[in-house]
C-alpha cells in the first residue's frame, strides 16, 4: 500500500499515464507571451507553448514555479498522505529546490502534520524524469519515505543524460554566449550536443548533421551500457515523429526494462528551441 505522496514539476516531463497511473503530483511552471500567463502543461501545451516561441522569441518568458505553488500541493498532499516527497529540477538551473524547501518551512506551521522532504534531482527533463518514476514505484511497494529517497538518490546518482540541439539560435538566454553569436552559429547550422551532470548542462561537441549527432550519442550509449538492461527517457521538443523514430531505434538497438517518449518542456526549450532530442538513461542493477 502507498504511504507517500511524491511530488514533481513539470520540467520532468512525466507523460500523463504516468501521473495518472502513480497518483502524481505535478506543480506547473509559468509561461509568458506577449502579457499573458500561462502554467505549464495545464493552461498551454508544449506543442502550443514552441509555436509560441517560434513566433517571436522576444516575446516568449518563463518563470519557476513560487513558494506559494509548493506549499499548496502539500496542502493537497497532505489530505491523503503523512509522508511526502518533493522532487525538483536541479537547483543549479532554477529556484524550484529553493522554493520547495521555502515551503516546507511554512507547512510546519500550516501542515504540522505533514512530514516533508525535498530533494534536488540535480537533473532535468528525461533524468529527473526517470528518478520520479523510480521514487514512485517504490512508494507503490510500501516502502518507507527514507527508504523511497534512498531508491531516488541511487538513480540520481547513475543516470545518464545526453542530447542534441536542433538550433543555437536560443541559446544566449542561458547568459552563456552574445545573441549575436548565437544567430550567427545558427546560421551556419550549428547543433550542440550536450548532457547534464552534477546538475548542470554541458556542450560536449557539435555536428551540422543531426543524424549524424544522434549516432554519435548512441554510440556513446553503448559504450557506457553495453548489453545490460536500461531505463530509458526520451523527450522531444516539438518533433514526434523524430521522437517516435528514436524510440524505435533504441527499443531495437538496447534491452530496455522500460522506455518512455515525451515532451521536452518548453521551460527547457526557451534556451534550446524546437528540435531538441534528450535521452535520458540508466543502468539496471
Amino acid at each position: 500500500m502507498q504511504k507517500i505522496a511524491i511530488i514533481a514539476d513539470s520540467v520532468a516531463g512525466l507523460p500523463p499515464e504516468v501521473i495518472k497511473q502513480y497518483g502524481l503530483r505535478v506543480v506547473p511552471l509559468n509561461i509568458y507571451y506577449d502579457g499573458t500567463a500561462y502554467k505549464d502543461g495545464v493552461t498551454i501545451t508544449p506543442t502550443e507553448a514552441y509555436e509560441l516561441l517560434a513566433k517571436d522569441p522576444d516575446k516568449f518568458l518563463t518563470s519557476p514555479g513560487s513558494a506559494g505553488d509548493y506549499l499548496e500541493a502539500y496542502r493537497e498532499a497532505s489530505k491523503e498522505f503523512q509522508d511526502i516527497l518533493c522532487i525538483t529540477l536541479s537547483s543549479k538551473l532554477s529556484t524550484l529546490y529553493n522554493m520547495a524547501l521555502v515551503a516546507k518551512e511554512e507547512a510546519k506551521d500550516k501542515l504540522p502534520k505533514a512530514n516533508i522532504e525535498v530533494l534536488d534531482s540535480l537533473n532535468a527533463s528525461g533524468g529527473e524524469g526517470l528518478i520520479v518514476l523510480a521514487a514512485a514505484k517504490a512508494a507503490t511497494e510500501g516502502k518507507s519515505l527514507a527508504e523511497v529517497i534512498g531508491v531516488a538518490e541511487t538513480v540520481r546518482d547513475k543516470v545518464n543524460v545526453i542530447g542534441v540541439f536542433e538550433t543555437i539560435r536560443h541559446v544566449y538566454r542561458t547568459g552563456r554566449i552574445p545573441k549575436m553569436a548565437a544567430r550567427l552559429m545558427a546560421a551556419f547550422s550549428i547543433k550542440p550536443l550536450f548532457s547534464i551532470s552534477g546538475g548542470s548542462v554541458h556542450v560536449t561537441g557539435i555536428t551540422r548533421i543531426k543524424k549524424i549527432g544522434l549516432r554519435r550519442l548512441l554510440s556513446k550509449m553503448k559504450n557506457e551500457v553495453g548489453a545490460k538492461p536500461i531505463h530509458a527517457f526520451i523527450a522531444h521538443a516539438n518533433v514526434p515523429d523524430e521522437g517516435e523514430k528514436l524510440k524505435e531505434q533504441i527499443s531495437s538497438e538496447f534491452d530496455c526494462v522500460e522506455l518512455w517518449l515525451s515532451d521536452f518542456s518548453p521551460i527547457m526549450g526557451y534556451a534550446t528551441g524546437r528540435g531538441t532530442l534528450l535521452i535520458a538513461f540508466y543502468v539496471e542493477e
